[in-house]
């Protein structure tokens, strides 16, 4: 073969796409589905096997009904429609709060709730998922749920003072002292990951559903985003504030910066505001260059965070990362022009196809960072969202590259 033609056969191209995304979604339909107390398992381990007593997240079933949604608009198979039915009728039956209204956090193996807690994050996927299973089944009441929910977040969550959303409510939507999604996060009232989230939500309800309401709510979100998280003249966002917006916290994830470039450019779409989507550009621009210039690791993988304290990178793979960089990287080339990051988006790809894909599904942490023996490949914060998400959108922007 000669160079040329291994370079050509090297590029990521619609064919590849669309093979690996029918492999995710295999995957999905013969490893996910809870036969016993319906849904679907709250884990499944690196091995496909499901860890029966796990319990199951809000946000995994919001994820597994927005893939599907979309997933079976694509393919147009009774199969997939029914993974969307039943992640919809799932949360509706068990997530949804008949006391208090809203989407609980988290429920037992057979659907008894743990934690009431109203996470902005989660409401947030919950209207994102909704509007997609809308799209695909025209339920009124799939519309009217995200409306409801919608509401909620504007009249508990919304900080009409200084700003943007707060992170948590109690079941009750009252006030909450712990808000982080996570132990890991820092227990700040604003997050840059949670706005992130507003943003795609309520993109995708303003497309579905536009009113001047959405329109107010949306154009909110995005002046607070380029406004506040983007920081560092545009080329980082800041990930957790206090109320009145002072960062107080001194890393930064190239993971979200590559993810926020093309999803800010996704909203601005919507929005048809000229001046708007002429900013946007320039900041996904910037957030890409600096993503290149700083995350992307010798070996091909865009490393996850950079400590700015101690001025050290992070090591290792994650398989969300790599799939929000081959949107975010393709993106920019569209925007641009330039070469250099669409050969980044085949060196991402090669990767990702030596390191991360196993039986179909993504391994959380790449192989040689052992991520066979760690985490899990279905599980409370992994659905077929990222990766299967990036495989929509890259067979999307490749068919209109002519790839």
């Amino acid at each position: 073969m000669t160079i040329a033609a291994r370079k050509f056969n090297d590029r990521l191209t619609g064919h590849q796409v669309d093979a690996q995304l029918t492999a995710i979604a295999s995957w999905w339909k013969r490893h996910s589905i809870d036969n016993e107390h319906g849904g679907f398992y709250g884990e499944v381990d690196n091995q496909s096997k499901p860890v029966r007593a796990a319990s199951k997240g809000i946000v995994l079933n919001t994820r597994i009904l927005w893939f599907f949604s979309e997933y079976a608009r694509h393919t147009q198979l009774a199969e997939d429609r029914a993974m969307a039915d039943r992640a919809y009728q799932y949360l509706t039956e068990y997530f949804v709060d008949q006391q208090y209204g809203g989407l609980v956090w988290e429920l037992s193996a057979s659907g008894a709730i743990i934690n009431g807690k109203k996470q902005v994050y989660a409401q947030c996927f919950g209207i994102y998922a909704l509007c997609s299973y809308f799209t695909l089944s025209q339920s009124e009441d799939a519309l009217k749920l995200a409306q409801i929910l919608f509401r909620l977040v504007e009249n508990f969550a919304r900080d009409h003072n200084a700003g943007g959303y707060i992170e948590a409510c109690s079941r009750e939507w009252g006030k909450i002292t712990d808000f982080r999604l996570s132990e890991k996060d820092l227990n700040s009232p604003k997050s840059m990951n949670t706005h992130l989230h507003v943003l795609e939500a309520y993109t995708a309800l303003h497309q579905v559903d536009a009113s001047p309401t959405t329109q107010e709510a949306l154009d909110h979100v995005m002046a607070v985003f380029l406004d506040r998280v983007v920081v560092q003249d545009k080329q980082h966002l800041a990930l957790f504030f206090d109320m009145d917006w002072q960062s107080q916290f001194d890393r930064l994830s190239f993971g979200h910066d590559i993810e926020a470039s093309w999803l800010l450019c996704e909203a601005a779409e919507v929005l048809q505001n000229p001046a708007v989507s002429e900013r946007t550009q320039q900041v996904a621009i910037a957030l890409a260059e600096s993503c290149l210039r700083k995350g992307v690791a010798s070996k091909g993988y865009v490393i996850d965070e950079y400590d700015s304290a101690t001025e050290t990178l992070g090591e290792h793979s994650h398989w969300w990362v790599q799939a929000e960089a081959l949107v975010g990287f393709l993106n920019a080339y569209t925007l641009t022009g330039e070469q250099r990051y669409r050969e980044v988006c085949d060196r991402i790809w090669r990767y990702i196809m030596a390191e991360h894909v196993d039986d179909g599904e993504w391994l959380w942490l790449a192989r040689s960072h052992g991520g066979k023996n760690q985490d899990y490949k279905a599980g409370f914060w992994k659905g077929p969202y990222h990766n299967g998400r990036a495989m929509l959108e890259l067979k999307r922007r490749l068919v209109a590259e002519g790839y």
